[in-house]
């Protein structure tokens, strides 16, 4: 009897395991909501001009739309950009992956919106925030990193400011009102 008892509760074990790993998961999912949840209200809170990001929907806080305003002074003066930004299931131990949706002609940007910036790959850190990021992404803007370019022709245009801005230019498109 003895015997039959312990091979029942040996199998029962691993359908035990499985059932607390949803759990698990589900506590993993509420931290990473609470986070997302208290970013988005430090950012509503920043007085960061020239940056904003917003989940797409009530119901998904993993998925946000932001833009980015070029800072005064340089050739993205007065442009807008929309990017997206998406958020895995374990940030902030993984960075969130973030396009530009506005097509921008940059150093660092390729034509599909994907971006080359060290926090986003090898030097991110959970101390990060979405306004941290916003504002890298913001500063990049004006200040490639030549050195990285996915967009060579960018890169090595970029000591022409004049015939730069003309090519900014020629790529951008304005975000729609209803965007």
């Amino acid at each position: 009897m003895d015997t039959l008892h312990t091979n029942s509760m040996s199998l029962r074990e691993p359908a035990l395991k499985s059932a607390q790993e949803p759990s698990s998961n589900k506590q993993a999912a509420g931290s990473v909501t609470k986070r997302l949840g208290n970013e988005l209200m430090g950012l509503m809170m920043s007085s960061s001009p020239g940056i904003s990001a917003f989940p797409k929907s009530d119901a998904n806080l993993f998925d946000w739309v932001g833009t980015i305003e070029g800072v005064a002074g340089t050739v993205y003066e007065d442009l807008k950009y929309k990017i997206s930004i998406h958020f895995p299931s374990n940030y902030p131990f993984v960075a969130p992956v973030i396009r530009f949706e506005t097509p921008c002609y940059h150093p660092n940007v390729d034509l599909h919106g994907n971006i080359c910036l060290d926090i986003l790959k090898d030097k991110w850190s959970a101390v990060y925030s979405v306004t941290t990021i916003l504002l890298s992404l913001q500063s990049l803007l004006g200040e490639p990193n030549n050195d990285s370019p996915l967009n060579t022709e960018a890169a090595d245009l970029w000591s022409n400011q004049e015939e730069f801005k003309e090519q900014v230019l020629r790529h951008y498109q304005p975000i729609a009102a209803d965007d």
